[in-house]
């Protein structure tokens, strides 16, 4: 029997943004000025993105983004960004199995470009080209750190930091 037939019904998913901004944002340039000059050679760039969550009660959670990028020529740092980007998401009628995905893939995936907007204007502040970081597969990354977590807990001897 369908839930219409029954009489019964089930209020849809709802995901809201209540509110996004910058929780912690950090930029080094430690040789600056000669950093800035001109090279021929392509700085190398490090990259890595951690995702958190934390439920704030009344069905609001607030998801963290934590983008660290370093870029380096010739064994010599260029500049070191560090963003932490949060997001307040109000979050109901999901089913209680889907509520850790939603956290963790679909409030970055909605927070990224946002995030990536203020790394490259942090980045072109600080004097270099803008980082133009490129998208990021958030269902992966999630993978990833279920895998870890699945691991870590099979084996108490192996550690690993997984956002809960």
């Amino acid at each position: 029997m369908s839930d219409a037939a029954d009489g019964s019904t089930r209020a849809a998913p709802r995901l809201s943004i209540r509110a996004q901004y910058v929780k912690d944002l950090s930029f080094e340039n430690p040789n600056a000025p000669s950093s800035l000059r001109s090279e021929r050679s392509q700085p190398v760039i490090k990259v890595d993105v951690d995702v958190d969550a934390r439920s704030l009660g009344n069905s609001n959670y607030e998801v963290g983004l934590r983008i660290t990028a370093n870029a380096s020529r010739d064994d010599s740092t260029l500049f070191v960004v560090e963003l932490q980007y949060s997001g307040v998401f109000l979050i109901q009628n999901f089913p209680p199995e889907r509520l850790e995905s939603v956290c963790m893939i679909e409030c970055p995936r909605i927070m990224f470009p946002f995030a990536r907007h203020v790394i490259a204007e942090t980045t072109r502040d600080g004097g270099f080209a803008p980082l133009l970081l490129d998208p990021i597969n958030f269902s992966e990354l999630y993978r990833q750190h279920r895998a870890k977590r699945d691991v870590s807990e099979a084996d108490p001897n192996v550690t690993a930091t997984v956002p809960e």
